[in-house]
């Protein structure tokens, strides 16, 4: 988290924090940032975007998995048994996971912004690994996820970051609860937006000197993901829901401006909210990839 902490702090202008005036003054407040995995990445993913077009379906997106821990403010994790068995997540340990009920309000402004439909959320029983698989992402435009995140090197026993979904009855290699990287790059997705609204989802994929971005960002891009929009810390979930449900009306009612724009215009509204003013509310998603198009 404290990495995290350094990147919203990094956003600030040199000289305003500490100058004593009442009111720091963020770099967010005049530029609208993006963040590109490398520089050839740039003409790559804008090429690839020209070849293929709009997808026929605005979005899907899968949340509010059925958890059996109180509702909490914070879509991060403590505990470390999930995995404590081997290969395979302990279904019951998922289910002491708090549950996430505002996901499912946050997934359906997005799909209403986008003019999908309902049946395009899948939230509850519906929110599963074995559902991520079966769809026909190759021509959705935006596909979002608002859950828990399980960050590598947090975890005994597991190596892999994933996001947490509703765990099966009996727990399978195929449906364990957990969407890893690994079965992430396995999936076909459009050259669109992903959103990872949870925890740490810009973080490493755990591996010794690993860089940021190389766990569950990679594996989405690895997918065919144009660009994504990712956390660098916990993220209180009253927060996140206010983020990007705030990104994408700014994009339905001014469709030119782009998503990173659009972002940044949510940010400064949340800034603006003595509630919600500290970094730690308005600045963990940052937006990787392709960042202009409002597609």
């Amino acid at each position: 988290m404290w990495g995290g902490l350094r990147v919203a702090m990094a956003l600030v202008e040199r000289g305003t924090v500490y100058a004593g005036k009442n009111k720091p003054t963020w770099l967010a407040e005049k530029y609208a940032l993006t963040t590109l995995p490398s520089v050839s990445a740039l003409r790559a993913l804008r090429v690839l975007a020209k070849k293929t077009g709009p997808g026929a379906d605005p979005s899907a997106g899968f949340g509010n998995p059925v958890l059996g821990g109180d509702p909490s403010n914070r879509r991060g994790i403590s505990i470390v048994p999930i995995f404590s068995k081997g290969d395979k997540a302990n279904a019951g340990e998922l289910l002491k996971l708090a549950a996430l009920p505002e996901t499912a309000d946050e997934l359906g402004v997005i799909a209403r912004s986008l003019g999908a439909s309902n049946d395009k959320v899948y939230l509850g029983v519906k929110a599963t690994e074995t559902k991520v698989k079966s769809l026909d992402l190759s021509k959705t435009n935006v596909i979002a996820f608002a859950t828990h995140g399980l960050v590598a090197g947090e975890l005994r026993g597991q190596a892999e970051p994933g996001l947490v979904l509703t765990p099966p009855a009996n727990a399978t290699r195929a449906d364990d609860g957990v969407l890893t990287v690994s079965e992430i790059a396995q999936l076909k997705l459009h050259p669109g937006l992903v959103i990872l609204s949870a925890c740490n989802t810009a973080s490493a994929d755990g591996t010794p000197g690993a860089e940021g971005l190389s766990g569950l960002a990679k594996a989405f891009f690895y997918a065919g993901s144009q660009s994504l929009l990712v956390s660098h810390w916990a993220v209180p979930s009253e927060a996140a829901k206010r983020l990007t449900t705030g990104m994408f009306m700014n994009l339905k009612n001014e469709p030119s401006i782009g998503r990173s724009e659009a972002l940044r215009r949510s940010m400064m509204m949340l800034a603006a909210n003595d509630n919600f003013s500290h970094p730690v509310h308005w600045a963990p998603f940052s937006l990787v990839g392709e960042g202009a198009a409002a597609r």
